[in-house]
Order: C-alpha cells, then sequence, then structure tokens
C-alpha cells in the first residue's frame, strides 16, 4: 500500500511550498545578502574565482616554473661564460632573499633574527668567496656570526638564543652553502662543473615532476612530502643519469661512469634538501617560504636542492681529482 507520502499516494501534497520568509529567501543562494556589507557585494566580481579549477596534481603551475627556470639558467650562463661577476651577484641576491625568507617564516614560531645584519652577510658571503676564494668565505661566516650575535646583544633578551640560532642556520642554509658553487667555478674547468651541477638539480626535478605527475602512486615520505612518490624518484634517477653521462662527455671531459654517480649523488642530495625544507614549512606551518617565483614559491622553494647539490658537487668533483 502505497504511503500517504508516496508518489502514488492520492492524498499526496501537491501544493507548492510556502515562499520563505522575505529575510530569508536569497539566504540560501547568495550568502552576502545576509551580511549587510555591501563592499563584499561591490568587491565580489573582481575576486578571482577558483572553485572551479582543477589544480595539478604536483600542485605547481608548470609552464610559470618553466619559463622562471629558463630565465634563471639564462642569468647562470651569462654569469659562468661572458659577466663572471654576474655569478656572484646571482648567487648573493639569491642568497640574500633565502635569508630574508626564513626570518620571514620563523617569525611563525616566535624566532625574531635579525633581518638587517643576516641579509647584508648573507649577499656577501658569497662575493667574498669570489674574489678571495674558501678562506674569504670562511672568515665573512665568522664574521657574520659575529655581526648577528653583536647585533642581537643589543636587542631584548627575551628569545635571544633562538634568534642567534635561526640566523646562523639560516646563514649557513641559503648563503654558506650557495657559496660554494662559487669556488667550484674558481676551480679548472670550473664554469663546466657549475652548470654541470646546475643541470643535473633542475633535471631531477624536472624528471621527478614529470614522472611522478603520470605515475606516482607510492609516496616517499607522506607525512614530510605528500606529492614526492618513489615512481617520481626513479624518474630523476633516470633523467638526471643521462643528463649526468652527456655533460661529462661533453663539458667535463671525465669518463662516462663518473657522470652517472654524480647524477646520482645529486639526485640523493636534492631530494633531501627538498625534504629537509618540507620539514621545516610543515613545522612553521607555511605551503612556501615566499612567492616571489611564479610557479616556484620563493627563492628558497627554488633553491632548496641546489643548496645541498653544489656543495656535494664541490666534494665529488675534488674526489675524482685526487683519484685521477
Amino acid at each position: 500500500m502505497a504511503s500517504a507520502d508516496s508518489p502514488g499516494s492520492p492524498h499526496r501534497d501537491t501544493r507548492p511550498p510556502s515562499p520563505a520568509p522575505a529575510g530569508e529567501q536569497g539566504r540560501a543562494h547568495d550568502p552576502l545578502v545576509t551580511t549587510g556589507s555591501l563592499r563584499q557585494v561591490l568587491t565580489r566580481p573582481l575576486r578571482r574565482s577558483t572553485e572551479h579549477k582543477a589544480p595539478s596534481r604536483a600542485g605547481r603551475n608548470l609552464p610559470a616554473a618553466v619559463a622562471v627556470a629558463v630565465v634563471l639558467i639564462g642569468a647562470l650562463v651569462t654569469g659562468l661564460f661572458f659577466v663572471p661577476l654576474v655569478l656572484a651577484l646571482l648567487a648573493g641576491t639569491a642568497a640574500g632573499i633565502g635569508v630574508w625568507e626564513i626570518a620571514r617564516s620563523l617569525t611563525y614560531k616566535g624566532v625574531q633574527i635579525p633581518q638587517v645584519p643576516a641579509v647584508i652577510a648573507a649577499v656577501l658571503m658569497p662575493l667574498a668567496a669570489f674574489f678571495g676564494g674558501a678562506e674569504a668565505l670562511s672568515m665573512a661566516l665568522v664574521l657574520a656570526v659575529t655581526l648577528v650575535v653583536v647585533w642581537r646583544a643589543f636587542g631584548p633578551k627575551q628569545g635571544m638564543m633562538l634568534s642567534i640560532m635561526g640566523s646562523v642556520f639560516a646563514l649557513v642554509w641559503a648563503s654558506f652553502l650557495l657559496s660554494t658553487a662559487v669556488l667550484l667555478y674558481h676551480s679548472p674547468d670550473g664554469p663546466h662543473k657549475v652548470l654541470t651541477i646546475i643541470l643535473l638539480a633542475v633535471s631531477s626535478d624536472t624528471f621527478g615532476y614529470a614522472v611522478g605527475v603520470v605515475w606516482g602512486k607510492h609516496p616517499m615520505a607522506p607525512k614530510i612530502s605528500p606529492k614526492k612518490s618513489w615512481e617520481g624518484f626513479g624518474g630523476s634517477v633516470g633523467g638526471a643519469v643521462v643528463v649526468g653521462v652527456l655533460c661529462a662527455l661533453f663539458l667535463v671531459e671525465m669518463p662516462w661512469w663518473q657522470g652517472a654517480v654524480l647524477a646520482v649523488a645529486i639526485v640523493v642530495v636534492a631530494t633531501v634538501g627538498d625534504f629537509s625544507e618540507s620539514m621545516i614549512k610543515r613545522e612553521i606551518g607555511i605551503k612556501d617560504m615566499g612567492t616571489l617565483l611564479p610557479g616556484h614559491g620563493g627563492v628558497m622553494d627554488r633553491i632548496d636542492s641546489i643548496v645541498f647539490a653544489v656543495i656535494t658537487g664541490y666534494v665529488i668533483f675534488e674526489l675524482f681529482t685526487v683519484l685521477g
């Protein structure tokens, strides 16, 4: 037997629903009406809606990322082969912005880094390496830490220890490690070695991204970086090895197997560098260190793997030289 509310019931109420009260008619369709805010109503058409935009599986604007990478590589090539000072200025600029981004991000955890001395010191360290070599870079790091400590000594006592520790961490991570690329530049066949390391780091990221987007199913460290997959890591290794062998044969003139070894090492440390920054960002509670580079986030989001790659490449090239 059909119930009184079923479609087949002769007693079904077919009357249209009673209209909602005047104050509630637009509530279900236009939530702006209930706010009573004329400003929200007027500015609503100017806001870009992302409601129907499907983000990429890797969470990155690929065309913008590629365009930024091309510009950076162009500036790098200019510094390596045409105007050497550009290399030091490029490294100094990246280091200074990187330290500023780290300092800005740490404020979310209540760590206040003295930004003025830290940024100035970060900019000067690559220049010290360019003009004075390893000894000058070491001295610049010591002076940078001393400057930060003295500067902070005149500030409030609250949080002084964390402020100094955060400053040293930022200076070493963003500036000192990056400055080793300038040291490598001054070694025999240095420009080609630096270019090889940068190409390996970029190819690791590019091939890993491409393979991970298409085939990535097994996260490497889901609690740290859920979008990094083992499939993507395999793509990084495969693509970087090809690039490493080609660079060994045509750029730095060393045995092909050394190019393969260098490539695998760069992929490993680049991945570690990426995970390191991911851990820091997850601890702080932010998505990116900055927004300066479209498709990449901040400068530190771009060089997080490169800073580990350049010092690793520097050591490996030295070992290859010693071993013959």
